[in-house]
């Protein structure tokens, strides 16, 4: 059984990343470990002391400097949960538990990885990258395209520059960088991949998420998807998250347990 660890840790900073509003980053300090936190994990929050939310709010871990215990979250409000957190401020307590779920398998070096992250996709694979990058991987072998409506839908676009990976933007409006879907950006890409070399990583909406699973199975790519879903319980209990399998019809994952993670093909979407 995975040991699962409640804990209160303190709000230390959350800051709107978007002139809209629509996006922020929570900081939390006083996260202890039960395990190490790996790219692709998600931590369970209760947004509010009392009942109203009742569910907790599954966010994938954008960033966790175990020497600190700092965990990054972010977010997008979309609902009453997020726009409780939107109003926390520093000095305030966090209900986590963490942290859940599988995470992404950590591919040979002489491997060229795609990330392909749309909206609030964006926080696992950013997470992950770094994680790559500081573990010796060649930044030179990795690309990553960051897609949204609009410009003001993209955040964290200095981090991500930052990386020294080719980062390559994109918006639906063509506002900022790639004029298109972030699969039409990856299909622009495509002649410039070797297929045996390449591994394909995906975060985003569920639109997102088919299309390029559909790309990279047509075209014989490998890699992974982290999917998004809602997660009441966090922990397999409550079959809120079921998806069905692809490569085995009638079988059915739970994304928060045997997830979010999966192998491009294993899940229908």
């Amino acid at each position: 059984m995975r040991k699962i660890i409640p804990q209160v840790c303190r709000v230390v900073s959350n800051r709107k990343l978007n002139s809209s509003g629509a996006y922020f980053k929570i900081a939390v300090e006083g996260f202890k470990l039960s395990k190490r936190i790996l790219p692709g994990q998600f931590v369970h929050v209760k947004v509010d002391p009392g009942n109203d939310p009742y569910f907790r709010r599954a966010f994938s871990v954008a960033d966790f400097d175990k020497a600190t215990g700092r965990l990054d979250i972010i977010y997008k409000i979309v609902g009453k949960g997020t726009s409780i957190l939107g109003n926390m401020r520093k000095g305030d307590s966090l209900d986590l538990i963490g942290p859940l779920g599988n995470h992404f398998n950590k591919p040979g070096k002489n491997k060229n990885l795609v990330m392909v992250a749309g909206g609030v996709g964006l926080p696992p694979l950013l997470f992950y990258c770094r994680y790559l990058l500081n573990s010796g991987y060649p930044s030179k072998n990795i690309m990553f395209l960051y897609g949204g409506r609009t410009n003001n839908e993209l955040v964290e676009l200095a981090s991500l520059r930052r990386l020294g990976v080719e980062f390559i933007p994109c918006t639906d409006d063509g506002s900022y960088g790639f004029h298109g879907l972030i699969t039409e950006a990856l299909k622009a890409k495509l002649p410039e991949l070797d297929t045996n070399k390449t591994m394909l990583f995906g975060c985003g909406p569920e639109p997102m998420l088919e299309a390029l699973q559909n790309l990279a199975i047509q075209h014989g790519y490998k890699g992974q998807l982290s999917l998004e879903a809602p997660m009441p319980c966090g922990i397999g209990v409550c079959l809120g998250c079921i998806k069905e399998r692809l490569d085995r019809p009638k079988k059915y994952v739970r994304v928060c347990y045997d997830g979010p993670v999966f192998n491009i093909g294993e899940v229908k979407i």
